[in-house]
């Protein structure tokens, strides 16, 4: 079923019946979009007693505009608005940092990515990574991980192994046309507007 259909589903509800939720589906845009938001700060959760999992948005109030943004574009799957979370006080800065947050349903169309995206609850880089990443997922991407230094973007990778890395720097050369340079600490990638993407990783 296609965004328009969904539509239908937009009185909230806390739980739907299973025919609801095979109702919904995922449009090829959103699938993209979602692709470049899992390798950023989107997760996706499931319970062991669930079948179905859910998608969590999550950013600090200083990117709310942002989340409202993404809330936007998801609100047909979510039970919800996006709601207001005080941290517990941090001990070094005395601070309480605030997030802003959404939900959507328990949903079979989210299966596949979960599947994908997730091996024994820890998130992987897709071996089809370059099927699932559109450019405007990579737009997402770095919206959600990315930061501006100098004349480039960085994106932050430090929570997938080397391996997924160059899988990364691959499809970005092969599938968007980047020119790619691999260090031993950093991975550059350089196109011709000198946009610079560097993508962070751990070294053990």
């Amino acid at each position: 079923m296609n965004n328009t259909n969904n539509s239908n589903l937009l009185v909230k509800q806390q739980r739907l019946t299973k025919a609801e939720r095979l109702q919904f589906s995922l449009t090829a845009q959103l699938k993209g979009i979602l692709a470049g938001l899992l390798l950023g700060d989107l997760y996706i959760a499931k319970t062991k007693t669930n079948v179905n999992p859910w998608l969590h948005f999550k950013q600090s109030t200083v990117h709310e505009d942002y989340l409202i943004h993404l809330y936007e574009l998801f609100k047909i799957y979510c039970p919800s608005g996006p709601k207001l979370k005080i941290g517990a006080l941090d001990k070094r800065t005395g601070k309480s940092y605030k997030s802003i947050y959404f939900q959507t349903y328990c949903l079979p169309c989210f299966i596949e990515l979960q599947e994908l995206f997730y091996v024994a609850g820890k998130k992987v880089v897709p071996l089809n990574i370059g099927d699932l990443l559109t450019i405007e997922g990579l737009c997402y991407w770095i919206c959600d991980d990315g930061y501006w230094q100098g004349n480039g973007v960085h994106l932050c990778t430090d929570s997938f192994t080397i391996e997924e890395v160059n899988l990364l720097v691959k499809t970005l050369t092969q599938k968007f046309n980047l020119e790619c340079t691999l260090n031993k600490k950093i991975m550059v990638i350089e196109y011709e507007f000198l946009l610079v993407l560097c993508l962070n990783y751990k070294v053990y």
